[in-house]
C-alpha cells in the first residue's frame, strides 16, 4: 500500500483511495475504539464516526503527524464523545475481542493469558479516561512519546509523567482486585529516560 499516494488521491475526493485506507486501518481503529468504549456496538459506532470525520477533514490534513496518528486521535475523540453523549463510563463487558490462539502454547498457557487479558481490561475500565487513553495509545497503538504528545497537544515530558501515573493507577487497580500478573509491560515504569 502506497499510503502517500492514497492520501493524495483521497484528499482530491477519490473515495476508492479512501476506502483502501479504511480497509488498512479498520482493525486497529476498531480495537482502539473497543478498548475505550468497552463493547462492540459502541466501538463500531465510534470507529465509523472516526472514519467519517477523517473523510470530512482529509482535505485539511497537513501531514504534520503520520496519518495513523491523526486517525487514532480522531478515534479517541469519537469514543470519548460517544461515552459522554451516552453518559456511560463503564468498562469492557465480558464480550472480549477474540484473540487468535497461539497453537504453540499449551491450553494452560492460553487460559492464563486469557485471564491476564481480562484482568487488564477490567483494570483499564477502573482507571480514569485520561489514563486509559494514554496507555492505549502507547501500548495498543505503539505510539512513541512524540506521537502521543502531538495527538494530545502535550510536551513529551508530560506524556512520560502521565504515562507513569497511568501505569501506577492500573497497577493499583490490579492489586486492589487481586490480579497482578507477573511482569506485564504495561505495568513497568519508564526507566533512565528511555521508553519501556
Amino acid at each position: 500500500m502506497n499510503e502517500i499516494l492514497l492520501l493524495s488521491r483521497a484528499r482530491d475526493g477519490d473515495s476508492a483511495a479512501f476506502g483502501e485506507l479504511v480497509e488498512h486501518y479498520r482493525d486497529n481503529v476498531y480495537r482502539l475504539a473497543y478498548r475505550m468504549c468497552g463493547n462492540p456496538h459502541d466501538a463500531e459506532e465510534a470507529a465509523q464516526e472516526a472514519f467519517v470525520a477523517a473523510w470530512r477533514a482529509l482535505p485539511n490534513f497537513r501531514g504534520d503527524a503520520r496519518f495513523s496518528t491523526w486517525l487514532y486521535r480522531l478515534t479517541t475523540n469519537a469514543a470519548i464523545d460517544l461515552l459522554r453523549r451516552e453518559k456511560r463510563h463503564h468498562g469492557a463487558s465480558q464480550e472480549e475481542i477474540p484473540e487468535l490462539a497461539d497453537t504453540a502454547d499449551s491450553p494452560q498457557q492460553q487460559m492464563e493469558r486469557s485471564e491476564e487479558q481480562e484482568a487488564v481490561q477490567r483494570g483499564l475500565s477502573a482507571i480514569g479516561e485520561e489514563y486509559r487513553e494514554i496507555l492505549l495509545l502507547r501500548y495498543m497503538q505503539e505510539l512513541d512519546y512524540a506521537e502521543i504528545g502531538a495527538l494530545l497537544h502535550l510536551p513529551a515530558g508530560t506524556v512520560k509523567s502521565r504515562l507513569n501515573r497511568a501505569k501506577a493507577a492500573l497497577k493499583a487497580a490490579l492489586l486492589k482486585s487481586g490480579n497482578l500478573f507477573g511482569e506485564s509491560p504495561v505495568i513497568h515504569t519508564e526507566t533512565n529516560g528511555k521508553e519501556a
